[in-house]
């Protein structure tokens, strides 16, 4: 039996073109919480950023943020994974060499540092964020440690830089940018550290996803759904493949997987 379901958002619960849940998924998701499953976020978005969760808000029992780096419940957090501060500096030089824009996400605070066009264009509009603090240094972090790095390059580009930082990985989940996290701290890690924290096994958690970054926890989870607007790669992995999230995936997972048609 399912017990628990893990949500990726831009692309699976929130649509790209609408910016917001869709009503069919709101309402399984509701009948999901009535049946006693808990609900969680997984993201590469830090918490300040998650922005557009405000229909199902109530009904979230936790979140994996930052790609598995920060996540928490219950006013607790369950796991930390900050990113060694010898990569940050490295990574930090690179935008400055190679000229391009990086998000900065410490444990409290972040910005975007060298912002430029496209980083506008990416956050603000395509991603719809608000006060996104720009900044040419990081003196903003006062002391914090860095939890994601996300540049805005290609995957030419990261070819280039990934192997300069020796302790951090990366993720993918729209062609532009690349989220780098901590070595071995993906959604994956995070979806562990939920069941640990939580007592629930592996076959008894769901995973939702659409982009690179959700692998990780679509292989690691009891079943793994990619949305029909998923990548090949995340579709490769996935145990079911259903529609898009602006034709109702979330709702037509959910009603083939656990809950009765008539009744959503």
């Amino acid at each position: 039996m399912i017990k628990a379901l893990f949500f990726d958002i831009d692309g699976t619960l929130v649509s790209f073109q609408t910016h917001q849940i869709p009503v069919s998924a709101v309402r399984a998701i509701e009948q999901a919480k009535e049946r006693g499953i808990q609900v969680y976020i997984s993201t590469g978005r830090p918490f300040a950023l998650i922005n557009n969760l405000g229909d199902i808000r109530h009904l979230i029992d936790g979140y994996i943020t930052v790609n598995g780096a920060y996540c928490f419940m219950d006013g607790q957090v369950i796991s930390c994974s900050p990113i060694p501060r010898k990569d940050v500096q490295t990574l930090i030089r690179l935008a400055d060499e190679m000229n391009f824009s990086c998000m900065v996400v410490g444990e409290k605070d972040l910005a975007m540092y060298n912002a430029n066009e496209k980083s506008d264009f990416i956050f603000r509009q395509m991603l719809n964020v608000r006060d996104l603090k720009e900044v040419d240094s990081l003196d903003f972090l006062q002391g914090q440690e860095v939890l994601q790095l996300t540049p805005v390059i290609t995957e030419e580009e990261e070819k280039i830089v990934l192997p300069q930082l020796s302790q951090c990985c990366s993720g993918r989940w729209y062609p532009d940018f690349a989220d780098i996290t901590a070595r071995d701290t993906d959604k994956g890690k995070g979806l562990r550290a939920v069941m640990a924290w939580k007592g629930l096994k592996r076959e008894e958690t769901m995973a939702f996803g659409d982009g690179g970054n959700d692998i990780p926890i679509i292989r690691e989870a009891g079943i793994g759904v990619a949305m029909g607007n998923a990548n090949g790669s995340l579709k490769a992995v996935a145990d079911y493949v259903t529609s898009s999230v602006e034709e109702d995936g979330i709702s037509q997972a959910l009603k083939h997987w656990l809950l009765d048609a008539a009744s959503i």
